[in-house]
């Protein structure tokens, strides 16, 4: 894979961390719809499954891997040689092929994970990258648990994964402990003092235990990380992973403040792609969730309406269009001013002066305090029953 560093890669584990969520589980032939859709987006890097886990997520990647086309296959592993084969032989219909292998990286993980130490940790993450990179060119290396990992330690795993021919370096903050500059200091060191860090991309994989993924992900843009590893929706495990929506939007609106990067993300597709993994994988959106949410573009309150009517841009910073929705929608509420509802009742054939306006929102008021749905035909009513 070649480095753009102008580039930002998006890195999409729908397929695999955010099928851990329980209930969520897909068919093959699901993720291969939604793998299509995902290449449609414009990521580059699809983590099509965990192929060692199952007969099922073997089967996943290798139909992933026949059915898209320009986009980087990636296969989960840990750090050991059976599955790196069972990884490597899901992969063999990919024409971009990517080996994810890695091992824990903090001293909890060490000790009470592996009952190992640090010099044997090292020697196996070492072991694992050469064995993966003698199936596949690419092979990402994640140092787990890197968010509570000692840092120097860190930073020497790190050197010596590059050493062993690791083309991509994930720095996850796993369990989402880490505040963003805590998190950006960490890429920024291992930046600073990891000799062939230039021969690697970092990557930047955050969970949401704390509602700090994005803002971690956008604090590792900052100081250096150049793939984001994400989910639609930001599904995922636990509290759930970066949304791939929200970086996307965050390098749009704000893209002078992250030095320029551009991704191949086409955000048009957004609102399509959110409904149809909410729905395949029976996990509602919250109302309110950021980019994709049914209220995200939604105005209810009277002053903002009115400002909104006004000029677009005095309450939306995203154009609705950009993520595929026609337009914002203003809600009609109790707290809904006279311009809001001047804006329904023309819209449905309504011309009214100032005074007949006035009886109709004051009759309107009254409707809305014990009504929370208002629809088209309350209106035509209100006007018949006020005029």
């Amino acid at each position: 894979m070649l480095h753009d560093p102008n580039r930002l890669y998006i890195f999409d584990t729908t397929l695999r961390d955010g099928e851990q969520v329980p209930g969520c589980q897909l068919t093959t032939s699901e993720k291969v719809e939604i793998a299509k859709d995902l290449e449609n987006l414009g990521v580059d890097v699809i983590e099509a499954g965990f192929p060692v886990s199952s007969p099922g997520d073997f089967q996943s990647v290798v139909e992933i891997s026949k059915a898209v086309n320009d986009v980087i296959v990636c296969a989960l592993t840990r750090a050991n040689k059976n599955d790196i084969e069972v990884a490597a032989d899901a992969l063999k219909y990919a024409k971009y092929p990517r080996i994810h292998t890695g091992i824990g990286a903090s001293d909890t993980h060490i000790q009470y994970k592996f009952n190992s130490t640090r010099e044997e940790i090292l020697e196996r993450a070492v072991e694992a990258v050469k064995y993966a990179k003698s199936f596949v060119e690419d092979v990402e290396f994640y140092a787990e648990d890197a968010g509570r990992a000692d840092v120097e330690y860190l930073a020497k795993m790190i050197e010596a994964v590059i050493a062993a021919s690791a083309t991509v370096v994930n720095i996850p903050d796993t369990n989402g402990y880490c505040l963003p500059d805590q998190y950006g200091a960490k890429i920024k060191f291992l930046k600073d003092n990891v000799q062939n860090i230039d021969q690697a991309i970092i990557s930047a994989h955050c969970h949401n235990d704390l509602g700090l993924a994005t803002a971690n992900s956008i604090a590792a843009i900052q100081n250096g990380a150049r793939q984001i590893e994400c989910t639609i929706n930001g599904i995922g495990e636990r509290a759930g992973n970066t949304s791939l929506e929200e970086v996307a939007m965050i390098l749009k609106v704000h893209n002078s403040s992250l030095q320029g990067l551009s991704s191949r993300i086409n955000s048009k597709h957004f609102t399509y792609i959110s409904r149809k993994v909410s729905s395949m994988m029976n996990m509602p959106v919250q109302p309110n969730k950021a980019i994709v949410g049914k209220n995200a573009f939604a105005h209810s309150s009277g002053i903002h309406q009115d400002g909104f009517l006004k000029h677009r841009e005095t309450y939306e910073i995203i154009n609705p269009e950009d993520v595929g929705l026609d337009q914002a929608d203003i809600i009609l509420t109790a707290r809904s001013g006279r311009h809001a509802l001047k804006h329904h009742l023309e819209r449905i054939g309504y011309q009214l002066e100032k005074e007949a306006l006035d009886k109709v929102y004051k009759a309107f008021l009254v409707f809305a305090d014990s009504n929370k749905n208002i629809e088209d035909q309350h209106l035509h009513n209100l006007v018949k029953q006020n005029s």
